[in-house]
This record gives structure tokens, C-alpha cells and sequence, in this order.
């Protein structure tokens, strides 16, 4: 399985080399400050059509559905906790900065009181906004981003909120519990949401986590790839799922004195694919687009942004890291397309390409691209974003520059 792994991942990447000779010149890295304003413009854009109407008790009355024709009914069941649950996953790690004297503080602390007053009318049955969570299969999957979220800033947006607010989101979490989860990827899904009630209430079906750990364990491929259940499957699910849910359930565990080998294990798969991801990312910004549910866009570089996060990179400098997500994210969100005359995001890797949507894929699905913007955790003065721009690998190596040895790991 190794070698197949390699030689497909060899197959990917040499087009993009090869097709690098007019692309470098066209890179402009502006620097870190500025990097990070545009960032933080591009992921309140993204955010402000969902956490404002929601926090009015309008989303659904105004968020479009865009689906796979035939669908858009069935996927309104769902499309409004995925918008939100996904958006804030992402968005969290920046919100858990807190509020600030500057103007990224007070910006921070608008989203902040958003987002509680979001998860308020999300959560409450009497709310025209209370989503669904236990309805058909997929609620679980969103109910876990949103476990993700308060698992990534519980001092900004678990620990404030109210006690009626806060029985409402223990309560919406429990009642996914109803759903058997898939023997895939989704195992993890249902060991988020219970992970996140541990953290909170000190109460979780620790089954549930334990099943779907030793599960995932199972299905490792090898050299920082799992698989999504038994096979292994070249798709970005690994990032998108996989790494980053798997280590928030054994942080949580790992805190209760469980599994730490295990958390040990994962950390270092983690550590490569970060690796892996940053190479796939072409001298003109680009990436392969393999595999299914290409519309989340960026957030397939989830676990790039979160090893950086951890200050826990081991091959890869952290402003390589920044500049390489920096001109990915605006390739993406500058193509004409991304976004409706009213700023929701539409179908597309590219622009607007509604033919990509699987069929359960619609416009709340889109927003899990907010898992591109983690690096806006790390605070203004971090080494990430005040070292000067370094290009990212393929950049390097299409030009002739330095690079390092690619190797593969080994438990």
C-alpha cells in the first residue's frame, strides 16, 4: 500500500512541476502583517452572511439552498447546522484570542457575541433557527464540527454562555446520539460530539470514543495516511476528518489519562501529512483536485493550519506555512463565482462549478472551507506571522532553489 501511495502521489505532483516554469513569477507574498489582515478579511467575508442571519433568527429564512438538482429539499433537513457548525470550527481558534485593544480585537470580540447569540437560537427549541440534530443520518456529522468548535475555544464561546444556553447545546448533542454513525470516517464524528460532552459535563459514552480510536488505528495505511474505514481512499478526508478529529478525541482522552500512546501516534501521522499537504500545494498556488467533496475548497489543508497551530511542525517552517495557505486562499476566494451577488458561498473548487456537488453536498457544506484559517489562532506576534515570507516547496523547487528531502515515517 506504501508504494502505491508514493508512486500515485509522484503522479500528481510532477505535472505540477513541470508546469511551474510561468507560474513563481506570479506569486506576490506581502509579508506577514499584511497576510493576516487579508486572511481575517476573507474569513469574516466568508462568515458574515450565516452568523448574521442566524443570530437574527433568519437563516433559514434567507440562506440559499444550492444542491444537486433534485436534492435541494432533502438537503434543507441539514444545510443550516452544516453552514453554521463548519463556519465556526474554523473560525474558533481565532474567536479563542479573545477581544483585543486593537482593530483584530474588537473585530474578534463582534464575532464573539455573535456567534454565543448563533449558538443560543441554534439550540433552542423554540428559535425559528433551532437546527436539526438527530433528524436522518448527516446531523451527526455536523453536531461533531460544532463539538470541534467549543473544543477549540471553550474560554470565548462555551464557557460565557448561559445555563439555559448551555443545557440547549448539551441537550442537541445528546439527542445525535440516535444515529449509528457509518463504519468509516464518520465513527469519528459521534467520538466528537462525545468528546466535547466529557470536557463539558465530565459525563460521555466513552464506548463511542473508544470504538471509533481503535477503529481508526486499525485503518492506518501508513506514512501519515489512514484509511476511511478499511480501504484507503485518495481523496482529502484524511485532512477534512480524520487527523484533526482524531486528535481532539485523544487530547480529551489523553487529559483523562487515557490512550496517551495512542495520542503520541496520531501526532506524528499528523506531523507528516502536514508535510504531505504543503507539497501538494503547486508553485502557482494550486492543488490536486482528487477525490470527493472538492467544494470545501481550502479547508482540505485543515491539517497543515493545525499542526502550525500546535507550534508542532517538524519539517516545514511556520512562514512557509503561511505564505503557501495565504496565496491558496486567495487564489480560491478571488475566482470569480465564489460568492453570490449576497456573499454565500456557491458550489465550486474553482469559481462557481455547480457540477463538482455530490449529492450531499449544498451551500451550508461549503462553509467547512473556514478549516483553511487556523493559523489565525496563533496570535499577531507569533513567529508564524512575524518572520519574513519563505516560498513553500514546490515554489522552491521549480525555481531551482534548495528544498528538502521528502522521506516517509514508520511507527
Amino acid at each position: 500500500m506504501k508504494k502505491i501511495i508514493h508512486t500515485l502521489l509522484l503522479l500528481v505532483l510532477l505535472p505540477c512541476a513541470q508546469s511551474a516554469s510561468a507560474a513563481p513569477d506570479s506569486i506576490s507574498l506581502p509579508g506577514g502583517a499584511k497576510e493576516r489582515t487579508y486572511l481575517v478579511s476573507q474569513l469574516t467575508h466568508i462568515a458574515d452572511p450565516v452568523l448574521l442571519a442566524l443570530s437574527r433568527n433568519e437563516l433559514k429564512a434567507t440562506m440559499p439552498v444550492e444542491a444537486r438538482a433534485g436534492q435541494e429539499a432533502d438537503r434543507k433537513k441539514y444545510t443550516y447546522l452544516e453552514a453554521f457548525g463548519r463556519l465556526v470550527a474554523g473560525m474558533a481558534p481565532w474567536l479563542e484570542l479573545g477581544p483585543g485593544n486593537n482593530d483584530e480585537g474588537r473585530l474578534r470580540e463582534k464575532y464573539i457575541l455573535l456567534v454565543r447569540k448563533c449558538l443560543h437560537n441554534a439550540t433552542d427549541p423554540q428559535s425559528p433557527d433551532f437546527m436539526n440534530f438527530n433528524n436522518g443520518s448527516q446531523p451527526v456529522v455536523d453536531a461533531a464540527f460544532l463539538a470541534q468548535a467549543l473544543l477549540r475555544a471553550p474560554t470565548q464561546l462555551w464557557d460565557p454562555l448561559d445555563s439555559a444556553t448551555k443545557t440547549n447545546v448539551i441537550n442537541a448533542f445528546v439527542s445525535s446520539r440516535v444515529i449509528t454513525p457509518g463504519f468509516n470516517n464518520w465513527l469519528l464524528f459521534s467520538a466528537e460530539v462525545e468528546a466535547f460532552l466529557i470536557k463539558a459535563t465530565g459525563q460521555g459514552d466513552k464506548m463511542r470514543i473508544d470504538y471509533a480510536v481503535r477503529q481508526m488505528m486499525e485503518w492506518y495505511k501508513g506514512d501519515g495516511l489512514y484509511g476511511d474505514g478499511a480501504d484507503f481512499h485518495f481523496d482529502y478526508y484524511n485532512s477534512y476528518v480524520i487527523h484533526p478529529m482524531l486528535l481532539d478525541v485523544l487530547q480529551v482522552m489523553k487529559e483523562q489519562n487515557k490512550y496517551a500512546d495512542f495520542y503520541d501516534r496520531a501526532l506524528k501521522r499528523s506531523q507528516r501529512y502536514a508535510e504531505i499537504l504543503e507539497r501538494l500545494i503547486s508553485p502557482d498556488a494550486i492543488y490536486p483536485a482528487i477525490g470527493r467533496s472538492l467544494a470545501y475548497r481550502f479547508g482540505a489543508f485543515q491539517v497543515l493550519g493545525e499542526i502550525a497551530l500546535m507550534h508542532q511542525l517538524k519539517e516545514i517552517d511556520p512562514q512557509q506555512v503561511r505564505s503557501a495557505l495565504y496565496a491558496v486562499i486567495k487564489n480560491q476566494v478571488e475566482a470569480p463565482g465564489t460568492f453570490d451577488k449576497n456573499g454565500w458561498l456557491q458550489i465550486g473548487f474553482h469559481g462557481h462549478q455547480p457540477g463538482i456537488g455530490e449529492g450531499y453536498i449544498s451551500t451550508g457544506s461549503l462553509y467547512l472551507c473556514s478549516e483553511g484559517f487556523l493559523i489565525l489562532g496563533l496570535p499577531a506576534d507569533d513567529l508564524l506571522w512575524t518572520r519574513p515570507d519563505e516560498e513553500w516547496t514546490q515554489l522552491k523547487a521549480s525555481k531551482g532553489e534548495s528544498f528538502p528531502i521528502d522521506h516517509a515515517i514508520s511507527d
